[in-house]
């Protein structure tokens, strides 16, 4: 996440919202962020979101998450939103959204829905 300029904007039970602020390093040859970088943080923000609900002796792994891309990747700032779906013992559901924000305006720019799974007895490191 330090790589690619990424903060952690908020956290809250089932929740989490990363941001990174587009820049020539992170993006593709039309000079939108690349969508690699947009699947980074939307997965990350839905792994915390679940994380939040998870038991303090476990940790965090994606199962799977699938990702449509509906607009490109530009603006000001790009935020990744997570939530939590289902949260359960063994896998949780997640979904993601993605917005650029420019000007104080919001579009929707990617959609996310991810299984996760809890590490029971496998704290992070």
């Amino acid at each position: 996440m330090t790589l690619i300029g990424a903060r952690l904007r908020e956290v809250a039970p089932g929740f989490c919202a990363i941001e990174i602020t587009p820049r020539a390093e992170i993006s593709q040859q039309h000079g939108y962020v690349h969508a690699g970088v947009v699947a980074a943080i939307v997965d990350a923000a839905g792994g915390y979101a679940g994380y939040t609900l998870f038991p303090e002796d476990s940790s965090v792994l994606t199962v799977e998450f699938k990702l449509n891309l509906l607009a490109p990747a530009q603006g000001d700032r790009i935020v990744a939103e997570g939530h939590v779906v289902k949260p359960g013992r063994t896998l949780a559901i997640t979904r993601g959204e993605v917005y650029a924000e420019r000007d104080g305006a919001r579009s929707l720019i990617a959609l996310m829905q991810q299984t996760l799974i809890v590490m029971t007895g496998k704290p992070d490191a």
